[in-house]
């Protein structure tokens, strides 16, 4: 069995969230299909940016908590630790 990782316990919700997101994007995928009005569309492709942003925050605190303050698998070492997590930040915001 892999090692437990920050969102196990809330796995099940991960997934639940994630097919919500799959869902919406096939939504988008119909209403370009149909030629639904731009600003439309673009309004759906931004909630689903949100959804997204809301998981991977919900992802970065699970790692804070469970694998860098709780010691289950990430860096050790504090500065490490902080470069990681900024990384993994840098790497969200950079779109």
């Amino acid at each position: 069995m892999a090692q437990p990782r920050g969102y196990t316990a809330t796995k099940e919700q991960l997934r639940d969230r994630l097919a919500r997101i799959e869902g919406q994007v096939r939504g988008v995928a119909r209403m370009v299909e149909e030629d639904r009005y731009c600003v439309d569309v673009l309004t759906q492709i931004s909630a689903i940016q949100a959804a997204l942003d809301r998981v991977g925050l919900g992802l970065l605190d699970d790692h804070a908590r469970h694998c860098l303050i709780g010691g289950h698998g990430g860096p050790t070492d504090p500065e490490e630790q902080v470069q990681e997590l900024m990384g993994a930040v840098g790497r969200m915001l950079s779109r």
